[in-house]
């Protein structure tokens, strides 16, 4: 509660979050704001924003409602990002957990992995995934976290080496704790400051590759996205440029809310750190 308290006290972490809020109260209702199909015609074709309030927004060139294709594609976006932050983090910190603690051939084996992966940009290694698995949701989380997972890992083995030769380390030994027991009970949760303060570029990375993907065409033709959204609309920028241009400000909003979010949350854990 304190962080909590701390976050909310700073403009950007304030303002980042209540954004954030926004952004998941508007993906969680969007079947009740915008039920039925997003994909189904639902009035005249290149309707203009504010010329029929049953269609707010407008309509694309099929006829679609765009405020049910942007309520959608909120959920994609959230899914997306949430999922391939969480398993990302989720890799990094244990391999990073493992190889700081154990250190010798385990570290290096792990690290000389991790240097492998990171060069290969995280779009690549999706794009890949989807070649062969097919352009679903969870290919794209998979891919953007295989692509992501090891700079977690790296910041989270430097603090594991800072903390692994501390006395409460030794103690634990002695009372005959094992050593992963040890690694992931008693040193890994005073190593994840820096880790959870990552999370936010993670999240952010998410939102842009998901949205590319499916620009150039590669997201899950079954779901509604931002990026698909904004193609739909190149193809009649000049008639109806507020196709591209409204989910365009959709994924600078989501995309500042969580830099934001991410910076109240470092300052805080900063706070929180000289503090203690």
């Amino acid at each position: 509660m304190r962080v909590l308290r701390r976050i909310l006290a700073s403009g950007e972490g304030f303002s980042g979050l209540a954004m954030l809020a926004v952004l998941l109260a508007v993906a969680l209702a969007a079947p009740l704001l915008a039920p039925g199909d997003p994909l189904a015609i639902a009035g005249d074709p290149l309707l203009p924003p504010l010329q029929d309030m049953a269609h707010p927004l407008g309509t694309d060139r099929l006829g679609r409602d765009v405020l049910a294709a942007l309520l959608h594609g909120a959920r994609t976006t959230l899914l997306v990002a949430i999922g391939a932050a969480a398993a990302a983090l989720g890799i990094g910190i244990t391999v990073g957990t493992v190889a700081g603690f154990l250190g010798g051939w385990v570290d290096e084996v792990l690290m000389r992995i991790a240097e492998a992966f990171q060069t290969v940009p995280a779009f690549l290694l999706t794009l890949a995934l989807i070649s062969v698995t097919g352009p679903r949701v969870t290919t794209i989380v998979l891919g953007i976290a295989i692509g992501a997972w090891m700079q977690p890992a790296r910041i989270t083995r430097a603090e594991i080496l800072s903390l692994r030769e501390r006395d409460f380390v030794a103690a634990a030994r002695v009372i005959g704790m094992r050593p992963l027991e040890i690694a992931f009970r008693e040193v890994l949760p005073n190593a994840l400051t820096p880790v959870v303060s990552l999370a936010a570029v993670v999240v952010a990375a998410a939102v842009l590759i998901e949205a590319a993907l499916s620009f150039l065409g590669f997201g899950d033709p079954n779901r509604v996205t931002w990026g698909s959204m904004i193609a739909e609309g190149r193809t009649v920028l000049r008639r109806a440029p507020y196709l591209s241009i409204i989910p365009g400000i959709a994924l600078v909003l989501t995309v500042l809310a969580v830099h934001l979010a991410g910076r109240g949350v470092a300052h805080a854990l900063r706070s929180r750190r000289v503090v203690a």
